[in-house]
C-alpha cells in the first residue's frame, strides 16, 4: 500500500545538501563501487510542471537484481508502482523548483541519478502602478508589478502608444518617459510574456487594465485677484480671480474664501485662461482686517494669492428734525449723528469731536420753507477717509401773500382784445387765488387768455386763501371801446372833404392837359388833314 511520506520542515537547500552527502558516503563505502557497470535513470529529465501540479517520476535500471530503489525529494511523494528494475513515484502539490534523486544498489554497488523540476506559474495579475498627474515637461516613471515563474522566461512590456520598454521580470519593472501635452488622457498598460517554447509548451501573455495619464501645466505665477479694498457691513461686491497659462484649464479647481468662509464661485475657462467670479458680502462678525484667498489647484499642485480687505461699519449720518413741518415762529432743532469714530459736520459746522452729534437750532420763518440742511460724515478706515452725506428738508407753514410786483393793480385794456391777468400768490400750503368784480361778483380768469369785453371794466378784489389765512389786493381794470362815436364822426367828415377836394382837382388837371395839345400844318401835301399829337408822345424840349 502506497503511503504519503511527508518530509520535515527543513528548507529545500538543506535537504539537497543532506541527500548529496548521503549518496556520496554510500558510493564511497559500498564494496565494488568502482566496478559499477549499471546505471540508474530518473525520468523524465528536467521536467516543467505548472505550479501546484503533480508529476510521475520513474526510477529505473538495467541491473538484473537491483535493491533498495528509492526517490529522495523535498516534495510530497507517494509510490505509484514498481517492477523488476523500476519504481515509480507520484509527486503532488509541486509549488517550487526542486531537485530529485533516485538511488539503488546493484551487486553491492551504489547507483544514483538526479533531475531538476522547473515550476512555471502564470502571473495571477499584472498591474501598472497608479499614474499620478504629471507636469508637462517632467519625467514620468511607469512601474509594473508582476508575480510569476520562472523569472528567467518571464518578461514585462510597458505599453503606451507603442512598446516603451521590455524587461525581464526581475524585481520591479520600471521605465521613464517625458510627459507632454499630447500624453494627456493617453492610456498606459503592462503586458507579461512567459516564454516556455524551449520546454515545448509555448508563449503565454496577458495585459493589465490600462491606466489613463493626466498631464498638466500650472504656471509659476500666482493668480490675479481683484478685490475691493474696503467693504461696508451689509454690502456686497464682486471678486474676480484669473490665471493664464493653465493646461487643461477646464480641470482646474478654484477656491475663493473670505475670512475662512468659502464663497460660491462661478468658474469659466477659455483656452488656457481660467476666470472665477464670486460675490463677497460683508457681515458684522467679519468686521475688521480680513483676507480674501484665491487658490487654484491642478494636478495635485496649487497656486495661491491673498489680498487684504477691511470690513467696516459706517451707518451714518442720521439726521433728525424736531418737527419736519412747523408754523413760522416755531423753534426747530436739527441733529446729525453717525456713530463712534465718525466726524460729522452740519451745514458747515463740525461737531465737537468724532462720535459726537452736531446740533443746529433756528426760529422757523417764511424764508426757511423748503430749506435743506446738509450733514457730512467722515470715517477714517485703514488710512483712507470715507465720506457719507445726507440732507433733510424743512417745511414752514405761513399765510398767503400776493406779490404786487407780480399782480399789477391798474390795467388799461381795449375791448375785444385777448389778454391774460398775471397775478401770483405765495404761501404754504399753496393758496387758492381768485379775482371777483366788486359789483357783479363776476370772476375773471387768472393766468389764462380771455377776450376782454366792455363790461369787464371795474374794480376787482383778488383774494389768496389757505389754511393759514387770506390776503387781498385790489385791481382796477379799465376797458376802452375799440371804435368810439367821435372817432367815427371825424372819419366820416374827413371822407366827405376828401371827395369835395378831389372834384376841382380833376377838372383842373383835365383842362390843362387839353390846352397843351400841339398842332402841325402840312404844307407840302394837301391830301393829309390836320392831326393832333398828345403830350404823351416825345416831343423834345417844351416851349418856354
Amino acid at each position: 500500500m502506497a503511503t504519503m511520506v511527508p518530509l520535515g520542515p527543513l528548507p529545500r537547500a538543506c535537504w539537497t545538501l543532506l541527500i548529496s552527502l548521503f549518496l556520496v558516503c554510500c558510493l564511497l563505502l559500498a564494496p565494488g563501487a568502482q566496478g559499477q557497470a549499471f546505471r540508474l535513470r530518473v525520468e523524465p529529465q528536467n521536467p516543467v510542471v505548472p505550479a501546484g501540479g503533480s508529476l510521475l517520476v520513474n526510477c529505473s535500471t538495467d541491473c538484473p537484481q537491483p535493491e533498495l530503489i528509492s526517490l529522495e525529494t523535498s516534495l510530497f511523494k507517494e509510490e505509484a508502482g514498481e517492477g523488476l528494475g523500476w519504481k515509480a513515484y507520484r509527486l503532488s502539490s509541486v509549488t517550487s523548483d526542486s531537485e530529485i534523486f533516485c538511488s539503488g544498489i546493484c551487486n553491492g554497488s551504489q547507483m544514483s541519478d538526479s533531475s531538476d523540476i522547473t515550476v512555471y506559474q502564470f502571473p495571477e495579475r499584472v498591474e501598472l502602478a497608479p499614474l499620478p498627474p504629471n507636469p508637462v515637461g517632467k519625467n514620468l516613471t511607469l512601474r509594473c508589478r508582476v508575480a510569476g515563474h520562472p523569472r528567467a522566461q518571464l518578461s514585462v512590456l510597458l505599453l503606451g502608444a507603442g512598446v516603451l520598454s521590455q524587461q525581464l521580470a526581475v524585481g520591479g519593472v520600471t521605465t521613464t518617459v517625458l510627459a507632454s501635452r499630447n500624453d494627456h488622457g493617453a492610456n498606459f498598460s503592462c503586458r507579461w510574456e512567459l516564454d516556455l517554447r524551449s520546454q515545448g509548451l509555448g508563449l503565454f501573455q496577458n495585459s493589465s487594465v490600462p491606466r489613463q495619464l493626466r498631464t498638466f501645466v500650472l504656471p509659476v505665477t500666482p493668480p490675479r485677484l481683484l478685490v475691493p479694498r474696503f467693504l461696508e457691513v451689509g454690502t456686497s461686491q464682486a471678486v474676480t480671480c484669473t490665471l493664464d497659462g493653465l493646461f487643461p484649464a477646464s480641470e482646474a479647481q478654484v477656491h475663493l474664501a473670505l475670512g475662512g468662509q468659502m464663497l460660491n464661485a462661478t468658474v469659466e475657462s477659455n483656452g488656457d485662461k481660467l476666470t472665477a467670479r464670486a460675490t463677497a458680502t460683508a457681515s458684522a462678525e467679519l468686521e475688521g482686517a480680513q483676507e480674501i484667498v484665491c487658490n487654484v489647484t491642478l494636478g495635485g499642485e496649487s497656486q495661491e494669492t491673498r489680498e487684504n480687505l477691511t470690513i467696516y461699519s459706517f451707518w451714518g449720518p442720521v439726521m433728525n428734525l424736531s418737527q419736519p413741518t412747523v408754523r413760522q415762529g416755531t423753534i426747530v432743532n436739527v441733529t446729525c449723528a453717525a456713530g463712534a469714530r465718525v466726524q460729522v459736520t452740519l451745514d458747515g459746522v463740525p461737531a465737537a469731536a468724532p462720535g459726537q452729534p452736531a446740533l443746529l437750532q433756528l426760529n422757523a420763518s417764511e424764508r426757511d420753507d423748503r430749506r435743506s440742511f446738509f450733514c457730512s460724515a467722515a470715517l477714517e478706515v485703514d488710512g483712507v477717509v470715507l465720506h457719507k452725506n445726507r440732507s433733510v428738508q424743512l417745511r414752514v407753514l405761513y399765510g398767503p401773500k400776493i406779490d404786487p410786483a407780480r399782480c399789477p393793480q391798474h390795467l388799461m385794456w381795449k375791448e375785444k382784445t385777448t389778454q391774460i391777468l398775471q397775478c401770483q400768490a405765495q404761501g404754504n400750503p399753496d393758496p387758492q387765488l381768485q379775482c371777483f368784480h366788486e359789483g357783479s361778483m363776476a370772476q375773471v380768469p387768472i393766468g389764462i387768455p380771455f377776450r376782454v369785453r366792455l363790461n369787464y371794466s371795474g374794480t376787482y378784489n383778488c383774494r389768496a386763501a389757505s389754511s393759514q389765512g387770506t390776503h387781498t389786493v385790489t385791481v382796477v381794470m379799465k376797458v376802452q371801446e375799440r371804435n368810439p362815436v367821435t372817432i367815427t364822426i371825424v372819419i366820416a367828415v374827413l371822407t366827405i372833404l376828401g371827395f369835395v377836394a378831389a372834384i376841382p382837382a380833376s377838372i383842373y388837371v383835365f383842362g390843362v392837359h387839353k390846352r397843351r395839345d400841339i398842332y402841325h400844318v402840312n404844307q407840302g401835301n394837301a391830301e393829309f388833314p390836320l392831326t393832333s399829337k398828345t403830350a404823351e408822345e416825345p416831343l423834345g424840349e417844351p416851349p418856354s
